[in-house]
């Protein structure tokens, strides 16, 4: 086991997918909205070819892993998380599935190429560089969370860019940034096609948005129903539970 992991690493369980992932609690580690996104985009189950941009410790293509027999390629620009992802995907041996690259999204279509790829998943910093109040936070931390590397525009950008005509972009985002979101992705050539607002439970706000976007799209926009994360006794409803565990009677 040391042969994987440094300093502070683990290996822990993404149990609905029989696969293992390097974490550290000194970086940042996946949350719920990974799993959320990598069950809600639209994805090729045979062949073609998906970019997951802020890829992090590479969770995303991982849980892809599981849905399709496509080509994944995640891109991260933090180095330690980038090792980490590498690590893992060499762990689960799925160097022929998965291809990851330590680089700036922003730079990404012109090192990938434009106009190529069937789906762009993107888990992006979700706070602007006013709202760093968490004056404390690791460097890694910082990036991940706030837009210091990379704002939303940008992004969408980018996944834009990478898209061809017909591919599917799948953002997780904050709610409170659906107006932005949709306003970038129409600037974009990206029409917004399926929005689902994720809730911690009935009768709380919604604190997390996924939504997919088809270049070039006609306007047909489907809202989901709404997802619950916990129930009245505070455990994971029937459907979060399944994404998290699978079926584990």
């Amino acid at each position: 086991m040391d042969q994987w992991l440094k300093d502070d690493e683990r290996l822990d369980y993404l149990l609905a997918e029989d696969l293992r992932i390097i974490q550290s609690p000194s970086v940042f580690s996946f949350s719920l909205d990974a799993v959320l996104l990598s069950r809600f985009v639209s994805i090729p189950y045979q062949k073609g070819q998906i970019v997951d941009l802020c890829s992090g410790n590479g969770v995303i293509p991982l849980f892809l892993s599981a849905r399709t027999k496509a080509k994944i390629i995640g891109v991260e620009l933090q180095e330690r998380l980038y090792d980490m992802a590498v690590r893992s995907v060499q762990y689960n041996n799925l160097e022929e599935q998965i291809r990851l690259i330590n680089g700036d999204v922003k730079e990404i279509p012109s090192l990938l190429g434009v106009e190529k790829y069937d789906a762009v998943t993107c888990n992006p910093p979700y706070f602007s560089i006013n709202e760093l109040s968490e004056k404390n936070v690791s460097e890694h931390f910082a990036i991940a969370r706030h837009e210091i590397h990379l704002t939303l525009n940008e992004a969408i950008e980018a996944s834009s860019r990478l898209l061809k005509q017909g591919g599917k972009a799948a953002f997780v985002h904050r709610p409170n940034r659906l107006l932005d979101i949709v306003t970038a992705m129409r600037e974009n050539r990206l029409e917004p096609k399926r929005i689902q607002f994720v809730y911690p439970k009935r009768g709380k706000e919604a604190n997390t948005l996924l939504i997919e976007a088809i270049k070039d799209g006609k306007p047909d926009l489907k809202v989901l129903p709404p997802l619950y994360v916990y129930d009245d006794n505070n455990q994971y409803t029937a459907e979060v539970s399944e994404m998290l565990y699978g079926n584990r009677g």
